[in-house]
């Protein structure tokens, strides 16, 4: 059976540095995709969103473990941010984000492969959310990112970090904020989480 470890293969992308900034291009890349809006820690929204990412990422890796002999680990939870007035950030008005959670998905994973899976799920009368959740590509192109350790909350410094890496090396905010969540918030102290903090530029 071929094994595929994507956050190993993708380091670069998945394993930044803690200390220093580090300038990326990014790939196009296919993921399993939800939008909405609302505060993460008290929309429901938001939890239904994790709820229907996570069983579709895995009933294709299962699939492709069973019938084609194919065994990859499913990769993190990833999400892009934004707002109408970005101070909303600053000031911590939660409700008014939006935001796409997604997982990325391995090269050999297709659109049909995807409308197979939610086929399979309804049939087992899975409660997710079919009609939000979709199968799309996404380049993000040149990019700086870093590792935060520690709580969201606490991401302000860093995030400034790479808004100033990108006016001193001459360029321009491009895109939304990316976040990759690298830690089970069940179970990690929330001064441990691992949290990938990426924004493209042009």
């Amino acid at each position: 059976m071929k094994k595929i470890d994507y956050k190993k293969d993708l380091k670069n992308f998945y394993s930044p540095s803690v200390k220093n900034v580090e300038h990326v291009v990014l790939p196009a890349m296919n993921f399993l995709m939800i939008d909405g809006k609302g505060d993460p820690n008290t929309s429901e929204e938001f939890k239904a969103a994790i709820e229907t990412l996570y069983p579709v990422a895995y009933t294709i890796k299962f699939d492709f473990k069973k019938n084609k002999d194919i065994d990859f680990g499913v990769m993190p939870l990833e999400g892009l941010w934004w707002s109408d007035n970005m101070d909303d950030f600053v000031l911590g008005k939660k409700d008014n984000w939006y935001w796409t959670l997604m997982i990325m998905q391995p090269e050999f994973v297709t659109k049909q492969t995807f409308e197979e899976t939610l086929v399979t799920l309804k049939e087992k009368k899975k409660a997710i959310q079919y009609e939000k959740i979709r199968f799309e590509s996404y380049e993000e192109g040149k990019s700086v990112q870093l590792m935060h350790i520690g709580p969201f909350a606490d991401e302000g410094p860093n995030i400034m970090r790479l808004h100033k890496e990108i006016a001193d090396s001459g360029h321009q905010i491009s895109g939304k904020h990316h976040e990759i969540y690298l830690s089970d918030l069940r179970r990690v102290d929330p001064a441990k989480l691992k949290t990938v903090i990426r924004q493209g530029y042009r």
